[in-house]
């Protein structure tokens, strides 16, 4: 779908672009799926490891790319990396924002302290990153900046880790009103949600609580691999999308909730006390590979 987004595309050739976050998973996909549309990259991550691996990936694939440290709870280390990454390559024409932490557990059992790191890193790690490039890319008049969020920000069904839900329902607003604010200063902004995509992100998340069920976003969605969600991202980036799911059918549980927020809200907690805690279909494919 063409959007007319009254802000000038970033063409991804040649684009001067910053994955914070690059170094697994989602992020890795997203900056290899940019580099074949030859953008050049600089791949951020706490984990440098990760990241020097997919700087490598991209170089082997013919792209060019590097490899950067970067701790988004740190003011320093994010200006740091920002600095670090247009010596690299130049004036940034393009930020991601894909670092991010989960964990899991009932309410009453997630400490303070908690909510306050998934705030930290989740979301005020791209406000931080935001503050080093927007002035940049405002002055230039050109840029785009794309913020990686959740179906767990756009309607409720995470119960199991609701400061995770909060903090992208938080980067959900901050890029919708970026891209408000953005379309007076030729800068664009997206908003990747993913439903259900193939991740190991759960592998070493942190349980507050014993026996909680795992709410997931639906049982009628089916996982989506990270290189679809990687390509869905960087098509919806060159039609002007603002808001980029990973699955259509979100616009319809969307609708719903819009037309009536009080049933929705009723209507999920029927589903979950009948048993349905919408955990997606899983292609067979994924479960054979299935770390």
């Amino acid at each position: 779908m063409t959007i007319h987004n009254p802000v000038p595309p970033v063409p991804f050739a040649g684009a001067a672009t910053l994955v914070i976050g690059g170094g697994r998973n989602i992020g890795r996909e997203v900056a290899r799926e940019f580099a074949r549309r030859g953008a050049r990259l600089a791949v951020a991550d706490l984990d440098l490891e990760g990241a020097e691996e997919a700087a490598a990936l991209i170089r082997e694939a013919g792209g060019e790319a590097v490899a950067l440290p970067c701790d988004v709870s740190s003011d320093a280390s994010v200006k740091a990396t920002v600095a670090s990454a247009e010596a690299a390559l130049g004036p940034l024409a393009i930020l991601m924002n894909n670092a991010g932490i989960l964990s899991g557990g009932n309410p009453e059992d997630i400490p303070v302290a908690a909510w306050q790191q998934m705030m930290d890193i989740n979301f005020f790690g791209m406000v931080r990153a935001i503050e080093a490039v927007l002035p940049g890319m405002i002055a230039r008049r050109r840029g785009h900046v794309v913020n990686t969020a959740s179906f767990a920000g756009l309607y409720p069904f995470a119960t199991s880790r609701m400061h995770y839900a909060a903090s992208k329902a938080a980067v959900v607003s901050l890029s919708e009103n970026l891209a408000v604010y953005g379309m007076d200063h030729g800068v664009r902004v997206s908003c990747l949600c993913p439903g259900p995509v193939m991740t190991t992100s759960v592998l070493g998340m942190k349980h507050w609580s014993e026996n909680y069920t795992m709410r997931a976003p639906g049982s009628h969605l089916t996982v989506k691999s990270q290189e679809e969600t990687a390509r869905i991202l960087a098509d919806g980036m060159e039609a002007g999308r603002i808001i980029v799911p990973t699955h259509d059918e979100v616009w319809d549980t969307l609708r719903e909730r819009a037309a009536s927020p009080d049933a929705y809200v009723i209507k999920k907690h029927g589903e979950f006390a009948s048993g349905d805690s919408g955990k997606p279909a899983v292609p067979a494919e994924f479960l054979a590979n299935k770390p």
